[in-house]
C-alpha cells in the first residue's frame, strides 16, 4: 500500500512539474506579445474642444467621444466610492486579480448553468484598465491571460489612484460619452462636483452595459441597478444607511444633453468657428485635441442681430404671401403620434409645428405638435386658435400680386401642418408663420480691433447650414462706392469736388455699356457728397473714369473687399462679389480711422494643459509686465497695423456717409439720434440683392438681403427699402448698452460752409449750404469746374438739368468748366 501511495505520488509530482512547464512555457509565450503598459504614463484620451462666447458661456462642444479629462483629485469620494462599490469591492486591497470575486463569480456560474442567466464576470478596475487601454475586447483566453499579467505588472508600476484616474476617464456610459466628467453633463448636466449619491450611483452602474441600463428604454432595469449600487455604497460603509434609503426614494433625474450650441442663436457662429480650427489644426485636434476656445461672440448683440434679420426676412416673405403649407397629417383619431415624427426648427423656438383641426371664416383650430422624451409621446394634446386677423398676409398668393382668399376658408384645411408662434397676452391664440424662402447674412464687428461680434448666416440653421455671412458670394453694389470715393479722397479730390451727373455711354469690344441711376432722372454737375448720399451711379462711373480704375483697384485690394480686383469700370459700382465679413471689415477700417484690421472670431485657444497657442490680439505693450511700480512710465500699448487710409480722408468719407442717413437713400431707416451714424445702402442690378452696411463710432453691422438662387426682389426689394431698416431695428436695440459717443475729428481738420450744388465757398446767409471738411491746403473751389463735362451732353443741356448751377454760373459767381 505504501510503494503503491508512492508510485501515485510520484505520477502526481511528474504530472504537476510537466503542466507547470507546459503552463510557464505558455506563459512566457503570451507574455512576450504583451503590449508596453508603461504607455499609461503618457495617457492622453481624446478630449472635448469646447468653444465658449466672449463672456465665457458654453457655445459647442466637438469630439467624437464626448470627454473631459479630470484628475482624481477632482473627482469627489462619493463619485470614486460609486465606481467601486459596483465594479470592484476588494480595489484598494487586491494586487490586480481579486481571487475571492473570481472564486465566488466561478460558483455562482456553475450553479447557474441552464438557468439562462448572463454569466458572472470578476474583472477588477485594473483589468478593465489594462483591456480598454492595452487589448482588444476579444472574448478568448489568450486576452483574458494578458489582461491578468498586465494587471499584476500595472499594479506594480502605478499608484492605485493613478489606476484609478485612468479608469474613470477612459471608460463608455452610453450617449457617445466617455469619462465620468462627460457622464455627468451629458446624463444630468452637471460637473461631476455636483452629483449627488443618487445620480453617482446611476452613473457607477452603467458601465457593466449601459444600453441595458438606458433610462430611457429600460427605466426599471436602470432604477433597479442604481439602488443596487446605492445599497452597495452603503454596506461597504461609503455612505450611511440613512443616507442610502433617502437616495433610492429619488428619481432617476436623467436630463440628456443634446450635442451641438448650447448657446442660443450661436449656431452659425460655432459652425464658422468649427471650420476655421478644422482649417488651423485639423480634424485631430477639434475632435479630440481638448483645446479650450474663446471667441468674440456677444451673446446679447447675437440675440439682437438674428432677431433683426429674421424680421426682416419674415416681412418680405409675407409680403409675397403664402407659400402652402408645410405637410399634411391626419386629424381621423390622434394625430399627435404622427405629427411628433415631424422635424421642427430647433433654432427658432418661437415657432412651434400644429395641425390644422377645423376652419371657419373667423378662426383656425390647431393643434400643437406634442414632445417626445426618450422615443415617447407625451399623451397630453395642447390646442389653439389663429384668429382671421392674425393671417390676413396669408390671403395674398405666392407671388405676392393679388388677393385670392378673404377668410381663413381659402387658405387652410384640415390637416394641414403650419408653423405658428403665440400672440403675445393671448393665452391660446397663435399667428400663422412661414419659414421665408429669401435669405440674407449680417455681421456685427468691433471697428477697433476686427473681433467680430455677432454672426447670423441666414434666417435659420436647421433650415440651411449654409452661413451666407461667410460663404456667399454677392455683389456689393452701390455699398461699394464709399470705396471708390475714400479713393479720391485720398487722391486730390475734396467732398465738394464737382462730377457731372448726366447719361454717359461706354463702348468696349464692341459693347454698349449705359449705367444708369437708380429711377432714371440725372442731377447734373453735383458734389461728391451729394454723389454718395444719393448713390449716384453715372458720377460714380465718371470719378472713377477721371481717376484711372487701376486707383480703385489698388484700394478694393487693400481694404480687403476683393484679393484681385479687376480694373473695370464696372467694378466702380459693385458688381464684383464679395462676402458680408469682407465688406464690413472694410468699413470698420473707415470706422476707425484708416487702420487695418484682421477680421477674426476667435480671440485665443487653449489646450489640454492650459497653454495658449494662438492670441488675435498682436499688439505689445511695452512696459506691461513689471511686478511693481518703481517710478518708470505707465504702460503703453503699441499699435504696428498698418494705415490703410489717411485719417483726414477715413473722417471725410465718414462725414458723407453720414449724410447718406440724414438726407440721402437711408434718410428715415436709421432710428437711432443719440450719436452719429454713418453707413451706405447698396442695391445691385434687377434688384437682386439689397445691401446696407453702416456704423457708430464702436460698432460696424452689415447685412445682404437676397435670394440664394438670384432673382430679383421685386418693389421695396432695394437697399434703402429693404436692408436699411433691419440695420436700423438691429442698431436701435445694440445702441441701449453702450454711452453715446462721438467720431474723433483728426487734428487740422478744416471747417468750411459750401454750397450743397456747386460746392463752392457759401457767402454768408447764402440758403442750402453745408460745413464741409477739408483737409489742410484745400477747400472749396473759387470757379465751377466740373468733372466729365467733356462728355457726350453740350454745356446749355447740363445748365437745363441744373437749375441750380444755371443760376451759380449766370450770377457771376464762376465759370463753367
Amino acid at each position: 500500500m505504501i510503494r503503491l501511495l508512492g508510485y501515485f505520488f510520484g505520477l502526481a509530482c511528474v504530472a504537476f512539474f510537466a503542466v507547470a512547464a507546459v503552463v510557464a512555457v505558455y506563459l512566457a509565450s503570451v507574455s512576450r506579445d504583451l503590449p508596453n503598459y508603461e504607455v499609461l504614463a503618457s495617457y492622453e484620451p481624446p478630449v472635448a474642444t469646447r468653444v465658449h462666447a466672449g463672456n465665457g458661456a458654453l457655445m459647442a462642444e466637438y469630439a467624437r467621444e464626448k470627454r473631459l479629462f479630470l484628475p482624481i483629485q477632482a473627482i469627489p469620494d462619493r463619485v470614486k466610492a460609486a465606481f467601486i462599490a459596483a465594479e470592484d469591492q476588494n480595489f484598494y486591497t487586491h494586487p490586480g486579480i481579486d481571487f475571492w470575486g473570481l472564486t465566488r463569480a466561478v460558483v455562482n456560474n456553475v450553479q447557474n448553468i441552464g438557468s439562462g442567466r448572463r454569466p458572472e464576470g470578476a474583472s477588477t478596475i485594473t483589468q478593465q484598465v489594462a483591456k480598454n487601454f492595452l487589448l482588444s475586447s476579444d472574448q478568448t483566453i489568450d486576452r483574458k491571460v494578458k489582461e491578468a499579467i498586465l494587471s499584476f505588472r500595472i499594479e506594480q508600476t502605478y499608484s492605485k489612484d493613478k489606476i484609478l484616474e485612468l479608469y474613470l476617464n477612459e471608460i463608455f456610459f452610453g450617449f457617445n460619452a466617455y469619462g465620468i466628467a462627460g457622464a455627468a453633463l451629458t446624463y444630468f448636466d452637471k460637473s461631476v462636483t455636483e452629483l449627488t449619491i443618487a445620480e453617482a450611483a446611476f452613473l457607477g452602474g452603467l458601465p457593466k452595459g449601459p444600453a441595458n441600463y438606458n433610462p430611457f428604454r429600460h427605466e426599471e432595469a436602470a432604477l433597479t441597478r442604481r439602488n443596487y449600487v446605492i445599497t452597495r455604497m452603503a454596506e461597504d460603509g461609503y455612505i450611511t444607511a440613512s443616507d442610502a434609503e433617502e437616495a433610492k426614494k429619488q428619481p432617476l433625474g436623467v436630463n440628456i444633453r443634446r450635442g451641438g450650441s448650447s448657446l442660443f442663436a450661436s449656431e452659425y457662429f460655432s459652425e464658422e468657428v468649427r471650420r476655421q480650427i478644422i482649417e488651423k489644426y485639423g480634424d485631430k485636434a477639434l475632435y479630440g485635441g481638448g483645446l479650450s476656445v474663446r471667441t468674440s461672440l456677444d451673446p446679447d448683440l447675437q440675440v439682437m442681430a438674428r432677431a433683426s434679420l429674421q424680421k426682416g426676412l419674415e416681412e418680405y416673405d409675407q409680403r409675397r404671401g403664402f407659400h402652402g403649407a408645410l405637410g399634411k397629417v391626419s386629424v381621423e383619431g390622434d394625430w399627435g403620434p404622427e405629427l411628433a415624427k415631424l422635424p421642427t426648427l430647433r433654432d427658432v423656438p418661437e415657432w412651434k409645428l400644429a395641425v390644422i383641426l377645423n376652419v371657419s371664416a373667423k378662426s383656425v383650430d390647431i393643434g400643437l405638435q406634442p414632445s417626445t422624451v426618450g422615443g415617447k409621446v407625451e399623451e397630453t394634446r395642447t390646442r389653439g386658435q389663429i384668429s382671421a386677423e392674425d393671417m390676413k398676409w396669408a390671403y395674398r398668393d405666392a407671388k405676392g400680386e393679388r388677393k385670392t382668399a378673404r377668410s381663413p376658408e381659402g387658405v387652410l384645411n384640415p390637416g394641414d401642418v403650419v408653423y405658428v408662434q403665440p400672440v403675445d397676452g393671448k393665452d391660446g391664440s397663435y399667428s400663422l408663420r412661414q419659414p421665408p424662402k429669401v435669405q440674407g447674412g449680417m455681421v456685427v464687428m468691433d471697428p477697433h480691433t476686427g473681433r467680430v461680434l455677432a454672426m447670423v448666416g441666414g434666417f435659420s440653421f436647421g433650415q440651411s447650414e449654409f452661413n451666407r455671412a461667410t460663404q456667399a458670394m454677392r455683389q456689393p453694389g452701390s455699398s461699394f462706392k464709399p470705396f471708390v470715393y475714400a479713393a479720391a479722397l485720398d487722391n486730390g479730390y475734396t467732398p465738394a469736388s464737382v462730377i457731372l451727373d448726366a447719361p454717359i455711354e461706354m463702348v468696349s469690344g464692341g459693347q454698349v455699356w449705359r449705367p444708369e441711376n437708380y429711377g432714371g432722372d440725372s442731377a447734373g454737375p453735383s458734389t461728391l457728397r451729394l454723389g454718395i448720399e444719393k448713390s449716384r451711379n453715372q458720377m460714380t462711373v465718371r470719378l472713377a473714369q477721371d481717376m484711372g480704375m487701376e486707383v480703385v483697384a489698388e484700394y478694393a485690394n487693400r481694404f480687403g473687399i476683393y484679393d484681385k480686383m479687376p480694373p473695370l469700370l464696372a467694378m466702380s459700382l459693385g458688381s464684383g462679389e464679395t462676402t458680408v465679413l469682407r465688406m464690413v471689415s472694410a468699413y470698420s477700417v473707415i470706422a476707425n480711422g484708416g487702420q487695418q484690421i484682421k477680421p477674426t472670431l476667435i480671440d485665443r485657444i487653449q489646450d489640454r494643459y492650459g497653454k495658449t497657442i494662438f492670441r488675435h490680439e498682436e499688439r505689445t505693450c511695452e512696459g506691461c509686465n513689471f511686478n511693481s511700480w518703481a517710478g518708470q512710465d505707465e504702460p503703453t500699448l503699441v499699435d504696428n497695423r498698418e494705415r490703410v487710409l489717411d485719417p483726414m480722408t477715413a473722417y471725410q468719407i465718414t462725414s458723407m456717409m453720414e449724410g447718406v442717413v440724414t438726407r440721402g437713400t437711408a434718410a428715415g431707416k436709421i432710428p437711432v439720434k443719440d450719436r452719429p451714424v454713418a453707413g451706405k445702402t447698396g442695391t445691385t442690378n434687377d434688384e437682386k440683392d439689397a445691401w446696407f452696411v453702416g456704423f457708430t463710432p464702436d460698432l460696424v453691422a452689415g447685412l445682404y438681403v437676397g435670394f440664394d438662387t438670384p432673382a430679383p426682389l421685386g418693389r421695396a426689394g432695394t437697399g434703402s427699402g429693404l436692408a436699411a431698416p433691419i440695420f436700423g431695428d438691429f442698431l436701435a436695440k445694440a445702441a441701449k448698452m453702450s454711452p453715446p459717443t462721438k467720431f474723433q475729428v483728426p487734428a487740422g481738420m478744416q471747417f468750411i460752409s459750401v454750397n450743397r450744388k456747386t460746392g463752392m465757398a457759401a457767402y454768408e446767409g447764402e440758403p442750402d449750404t453745408i460745413v464741409e471738411a477739408f483737409k489742410p491746403g484745400t477747400g472749396p473751389a473759387d470757379t465751377l469746374a466740373v468733372i466729365g463735362m467733356d462728355s457726350q451732353l453740350p454745356p446749355e443741356e447740363i445748365l437745363k438739368t441744373s437749375p441750380q448751377t444755371q443760376q451759380a454760373v449766370t450770377s457771376g459767381s464762376g465759370g463753367l468748366f
